[in-house]
């Protein structure tokens, strides 16, 4: 028997496709370490903004494997919202990640594969190796990991506080908002097509423990790459602020309480902060409502 799934807030059961357009570049160009004076966190930026196409892509696919299997209409609903902003936040990333690659960040050129190309078929290959199941528990231990960090990166003042390109911080704004509004989608459809515990857990424990250490060896190598970050003293010390700073610090033990059984996304309410954001972003005088098309 298939088990049931959350009753969410009414705000937030249905996510909104927005069709953004962001005006990076505009008026003054992106500087190449463009947040502010911190080499590893712009290359760290770079890269997840590379990362973020192909691996949403793979979310939508995850989601679709089983799309005949869904048989609630609010389910099928919500699914149609978390593909199409899943769609749209590839789209945005890869018009930032063209101008990063102008700017000399080799290695978002190697994450951000094109569609059709090559990469991406050899990619679809591999990911058909999995089985759907655990397909779909990496994508959605994944959306928790990126509602985690949404949830900082809305709520936590040090790093609201972090110089760096306004129309990038804009975009990350967009994104964490949305990422939040969509949280527990691909956890509910993987409830939903009897995915058990075990393999639910067994995903999170990847992404504990291997994010963090390849994303650190990711940034190592971008940075090696890029000429103008050979500053040994300071990468150095900013690696260290990172890792003791309000990005990392703590993150391993909220990310940790997805592993406990019964664990539902939903167990952490942010229905707050999305109202807040909401009308940050959307509302009458909202930051961004020029951006949607």
């Amino acid at each position: 028997m298939s088990k049931p799934t959350a009753s969410l807030p009414t705000s937030v059961a249905y996510p909104k496709v927005r069709r953004m357009r962001f005006r990076f570049g505009q008026p003054e160009p992106i500087q190449r370490h463009f947040i502010e004076g911190n080499i590893v966190l712009s290359h760290l930026v770079a890269l997840l903004s590379g990362g973020f196409p192909p691996g949403e892509e793979s979310f939508i696919r995850s989601v679709r494997r089983f799309a005949d299997e869904i048989t609630d209409p609010a389910l099928k609903k919500r699914v149609a919202g978390f593909i199409g902003q899943e769609a749209v936040h590839g789209n945005q990333h890869r018009v930032l990640n063209q101008q990063l690659i102008e700017l000399g960040y080799l290695f978002v050129k190697v994450a951000d594969f094109p569609k059709d190309s090559r990469r991406e078929k050899t990619f679809i290959r591999a990911e058909r190796l999995l089985p759907r199941h655990l397909h779909l528990a990496l994508t959605a231990a994944a959306e928790h990991y990126t509602a985690t960090m949404a949830q900082r990166v809305l709520s936590n003042e040090e790093i609201r506080a972090i110089p760096g390109d306004p129309e990038v911080w804009h975009l990350l704004d967009w994104h964490a908002f949305e990422e939040l509004e969509h949280k527990s989608v691909a956890f509910d459809v993987f409830r939903a097509v009897d995915g058990s515990e075990e393999t639910r857990i067994l995903a999170m424990a990847v992404m504990y423990y291997g994010v963090i250490p390849f994303l650190s060896i990711a940034v190592i190598a971008s940075i090696l790459a890029d000429r103008t970050a050979w500053h040994p003293i300071t990468v150095t010390r900013q690696a260290i602020e990172l890792f003791r700073g309000p990005v990392v610090r703590g993150l391993m033990k909220e990310l940790r309480t997805y592993m406990v059984r019964d664990f539902h996304p939903d167990d952490i309410d942010t229905t707050a902060l999305l109202e807040q954001w909401r009308l940050e972003l959307f509302g009458t005088d909202g930051q961004l409502r020029d951006r949607v098309k």
